[in-house]
C-alpha cells in the first residue's frame, strides 16, 4: 500500500486514475483501502488532494476499468476469460461465483458487485459476454460506481477530519477494550470446553 501512495504523491491524480482502472480490470489493487486513504488526504490546512477532484478521478478510473472489462467480455468471450483470466486473478472458480451472481441478480450484480471483492472484477466481463446493451450497462455500472467511490472516499475524509478525536478516544478506552476482548475470549473458550466435555461424555 505504501508504494501506491508514493505513486500518488509523485504522479498525483494520474496515478490515482490508473490504479482504480487497473484494479477494476483485475490487477490486485486494494481499491477500498486506497480510496479511504485518499479521502483522508483531502483534509487539513494544506491537503495533498482535493476531495471533489479525487471523487471525479476515482469515478473516472473505476468506470474506465468497467468499460474495458465490458468490451473485453463482449469481444473475446467466456472461453478466453476461462483460459487466460488467471493471469489477472480471474480464476475459473471466481468466474463461476460471479456468473452465479449475474444469473441470479442480473444487472443489479453489476451495480452492487462493487462492494463484493472477487465479484466486481467479473460481473463486468459477464455483462459483455451476455451482450447486455451498452447504455443499459453504463447506467447500472455508473450508478454503482458513483456510490462506491463516494462511500469510501467520504469515509476516509470523515476519518481524516476526526482523526485526533478518534485517536484520543482509542487511547482513553484502550484498557477497557482490551479487558472486554480478553473476557470474551475466556467466555468463548469456557463454553467451547464445556461443549467438548459433554460431547466426549456422550461418546
Amino acid at each position: 500500500m505504501e508504494h501506491l501512495l508514493q505513486m500518488i504523491d509523485q504522479y498525483g491524480y494520474i496515478a490515482l486514475y490508473g490504479l482504480l482502472a487497473l484494479g477494476i480490470v483485475g490487477i490486485p489493487v486494494p481499491d477500498e483501502i486506497l480510496m479511504t486513504t485518499v479521502g483522508s488526504l483531502t483534509v487539513g490546512q494544506n491537503p495533498l488532494l482535493d476531495y471533489g477532484t479525487s471523487l471525479a478521478v476515482c469515478f473516472s478510473g473505476s468506470m474506465t476499468g468497467m468499460l474495458i472489462s465490458y468490451f473485453l467480455g463482449r469481444t473475446v468471450g467466456k472461453p478466453f476469460l476461462y483460459k487466460y483470466g488467471k493471469w489477472v486473478k480471474l480464476t475459473p472458480e471466481r468466474l463461476g461465483v460471479a456468473e452465479g451472481w449475474f444469473h441470479k441478480y442480473g444487472m443489479w450484480a453489476v451495480t452492487f458487485g462493487y462492494y463484493v471483492p472477487g465479484v466486481r472484477h467479473f460481473t463486468c466481463y459477464l455483462a459483455g459476454v451476455s451482450n447486455v446493451g451498452f447504455w443499459r450497462y453504463l447506467l447500472y455500472a455508473g450508478a454503482g460506481g458513483l456510490v462506491w467511490c463516494l462511500s469510501f472516499l467520504t469515509l476516509g475524509h470523515v476519518i481524516g477530519i476526526n482523526a485526533p478525536h478518534i485517536i484520543a478516544v482509542a487511547h482513553r478506552y484502550m484498557g477497557i477494550t482490551i479487558a472486554i476482548l480478553v473476557a470474551l475470549v475466556v467466555i468463548i473458550a469456557y463454553f467451547y470446553w464445556r461443549h467438548r466435555k459433554r460431547a466426549l461424555t456422550r461418546t
